[in-house]
């Protein structure tokens, strides 16, 4: 059980979804009882439940009173409470000994007995228990363990409703009763034919057996969850005043330096200010190397720490953890219904009075065509028990859960079912270039000196963008922090706005700029043409240096950067292709640069759109989206629209937060081999509920016309429904199998 918040709360919290964790459902028309009960409320926008995870998702308007929400679903008839924002799902606990486990253990000693005479019939054998016997071992089985379902039954008829509980309740209390009736006679020395106390017991602890079979295999649907919840320490070790303390997590503050030793997990968000190792943040984002982690760095709350002691100046607690985050977007993902789902709720409404009335209609004619009302009751129980809707509830959400769990697991975060259902029908990939399908950031690709050699040359140009925040500064530095090379100190830099930089360095004045800033000061580039043009035609950014001396300006040299291609991109690319889709890069460089990039990644030149402007990738979007589904990869502020237009937006982890707001998915590290694999993960889980579907109709569309036929046995009739329930979950769990291309 999970843990609750008190509902001493008066009003929602503002454009936020509340969840509720739901008690005493039993199938998918309790599930719908609990959504319009909830939808009748003043304020409630919409209302989701989820018979999986048995919670609600509700969003509300402002001031609405969260108590009127928990009493709605007590007045249809069920338990409810606000879930606190740092409680984990009922899912996420691991119970030990229940219940039900024991209520099925007393079921199958109570009702063995009773069932090895119709066992024993199989091998020649004809005997009988006395018939009082047999009610002494039926009736606790009947009233006592099974009193779960006549409260269920009452439930849902004072809401004018019917749900599972509602035909195991009927079907076996006219199977209990007819027995009864044909006992009497017979007084307590037994000996009374036509007994049935046999069919009413072995139901119901059938049922209760595959309720629990069915409550384990929904704990482990959820095993993603239990995971990360996991990585999240109690403790954490805390400088204050020059010593170090162990306090618990929830007294730990913003700003706060906390040590994390070698081996244990760490408690916060923040940056490395002290200390060099590694952390394995493979839980977290899937990334299946350990990652540096040294001064400035940052670490996120969870990874372990491998080899070397840190100090870490905490940004991020608690709920505002990365942690806390993915968990709720996982939630949230498994609480929300897929489009599919909305379509079993509308069979779902229909099924149990529409049950009913076949039950009825079975009854009545075996009865009045034989003149056995026995037989006739007999057949009537055997549809009811067949039909109950349990796994029709399960299908589709246990998917959703399981497919969302290991997609968590290998980095990749699932907005909400939609985005996941939607991926599996993409038939275009349209990635951005840059900080997608490369690096993000400049590098110094080659250093060419004219007149002067390149140590000399790279020196000069760290001197003058030493004083520089411009990202080409910044590979130019790290080029020459990586050669060795110290540059001189540069005075009096001055910047000019969309050109370059001018620096004094010793008695010289260097330039660094652009060719429209050489031009400007009366240098004759087209001289280096030939220099120039073997860059740019690999789609690099040409630099130039320059020397200003009393009489004259002369070049020293060019700098060509580049933002090479990220190692994966190709892998990427053709693990698209394998899968039978269209890739598209859109980018707003020139066609050089952006097709030198395009070839890196194996992507046509056909299918290459460069000098898009920021504003106009949505419009090519929705133009791809004539041709069909089309999902969007990006990671900056500028492709927020287009991944709002797409059917699917991927926003690389790494990139900006408006970017992942306006995904549907975000790849948790920047492997674009992710694409592949959420598409993948999503056609796996749409496959697993059309499998969980059609099991779980077959086994009615098969099965409730061999009953009202009387071709089905009750005690048949109730194993095969509650192996459809265990079949459904099972199926759902070879999905915890998936691997994901980018770890293979």
């Amino acid at each position: 059980m999970s843990t609750l918040a008190t509902t001493t709360t008066t009003t929602a919290p503002p454009a936020d979804a509340l969840r509720l964790d739901i008690g005493g459902m039993t199938c998918a028309a309790c599930a719908g009882r609990v959504e319009r009960a909830l939808g009748k409320v003043p304020g409630v926008i919409s209302a989701e439940v989820n018979l999986a995870t048995e919670q609600a998702t509700v969003d509300v308007r402002d001031g609405t009173p969260v108590q009127s929400l928990v009493e709605a679903v007590e007045k249809a008839g069920y338990s409810a409470a606000i879930v606190a924002d740092a409680a984990p799902s009922r899912g996420a606990q691991t119970p030990g000994p229940s219940k039900e486990a024991r209520h099925v253990v007393i079921a199958a000693l109570l009702t063995l007995p009773l069932a090895l005479p119709m066992v024993s019939m199989a091998f020649g054998a004809h005997w009988a228990l006395p018939g009082w016997l047999q009610w002494a071992l039926a009736t606790p089985v009947q009233f006592w363990l099974g009193a779960r379902f006549y409260v269920g039954a009452w439930k849902a008829l004072k809401d004018r409703a019917g749900n599972m509980d509602m035909l195991v309740a009927v079907g076996t209390s006219a199977a209990y009763g007819l027995s009864v009736f044909h006992l009497l006679p017979a007084g307590a020395g037994g000996g009374a034919g036509h007994l049935y106390f046999e069919a009413s017991a072995v139901v119901i602890a059938l049922v209760l057996l595959g309720k629990w079979l069915e409550a384990r295999a929904r704990r482990q649907a959820t095993e993603a969850i239990r995971a990360l919840q996991a990585l999240r320490p109690d403790i954490a070790r805390v400088r204050r005043d020059g010593s170090e303390v162990e306090l618990p997590i929830s007294a730990v503050r913003v700003g706060d330096l906390v040590v994390v030793l070698p081996g244990e997990r760490i408690p916060v968000d923040g940056e490395v200010i002290e200390g060099r190792s590694h952390a394995d943040e493979s839980l977290l984002t899937g990334e299946s190397m350990p990652v540096p982690k040294g001064p400035g760095e940052r670490v996120t709350g969870g990874a372990v720490n491998a080899e070397g002691r840190l100090v870490v100046r905490t940004s991020a607690i608690g709920a505002e953890t990365a942690l806390a985050r993915i968990i709720r977007l996982v939630e949230g993902a498994q609480a929300r219904k897929a489009p599919i789902q909305r379509i079993v709720d509308r069979v779902s409404a229909v099924f149990v009075p529409v049950v009913l009335v076949i039950a009825l209609a079975t009854w009545l004619g075996w009865g009045l065509a034989g003149g056995d009302w026995s037989v006739a009751t007999l057949n009537a129980v055997a549809v009811l028990v067949i039909s109950c809707p349990c796994a029709l509830g399960l299908a589709t959400p246990t998917a959703i859960m399981a497919g969302t769990g290991v997609a968590a697991q290998a980095g990749i975060l699932v907005k909400d079912a939609e985005a996941l259902e939607a991926a599996h029908r993409v038939r275009t990939v349209a990635f951005d270039k840059t900080g997608t399908l490369t690096e993000g950031r400049p590098r110094l690709l080659a250093v060419t000196g004219l007149g002067v050699g390149e140590v000399e040359l790279l020196a000069l140009a760290a001197a003058v963008e030493s004083g520089s925040s411009h990202p080409l500064a910044g590979a130019v530095l790290e080029a020459a922090r990586m050669r060795g090379i110290v540059p001189p100190p540069a005075e009096a830099v001055t910047v000019l706005a969309g050109r370059g930089v001018e620096a004094r360095i010793g008695a010289r004045e260097v330039l660094l700029g652009s060719e429209r800033l050489m031009r400007e000061l009366g240098l004759d580039v087209e001289v280096h043409a030939n220099a120039r043009s073997a860059q740019e035609s690999q789609g690099r950014t040409v630099s130039w240096l320059a020397e200003r001396a009393v009489d004259e300006i002369r070049l020293l040299g060019l700098l060509a950067f580049g933002d090479e291609p990220r190692p994966q991109s190709r892998q990427a690319i053709a693990a698209l292709h394998a899968l039978g889709l269209r890739t598209v890069m859109v980018s707003g460089d020139n066609r050089e640069a952006a097709g030198a990039v395009a070839r890196e990644a194996g992507i046509p030149p056909e299918d290459v759109v460069s000098g898009v402007l920021p504003g106009d990738k949505a419009r090519v979007v929705e133009d791809l989206r004539r041709r069909g589904l089309v999902a969007m990869v990006g990671d900056g502020v500028n492709d927020a629209p287009a991944l709002a237009a797409a059917d699917v937006g991927f926003a690389m982890g790494s990139g900006t937060a408006v970017a992942m707001h306006s995904a549907g998915v975000t790849l948790m590290r920047p492997d674009p081999r992710l694409v592949a694999d959420a598409i993948d993960i999503s056609r796996r889980t749409t496959r697993k509920i059309h499998q969980n579907l059609f099991w779980a109709f077959i086994y009615n569309v098969i099965g409730i016309p061999l009953a009202a036929a009387g071709l089905l046995n009750p005690v048949v009739a109730g194993a095969a429904m509650a192996f459809s329930s265990v079949s459904v979950v099972s199926n759902t769990l070879l999905l915890r199998r998936w691997k994901p291309r980018a770890s293979r």
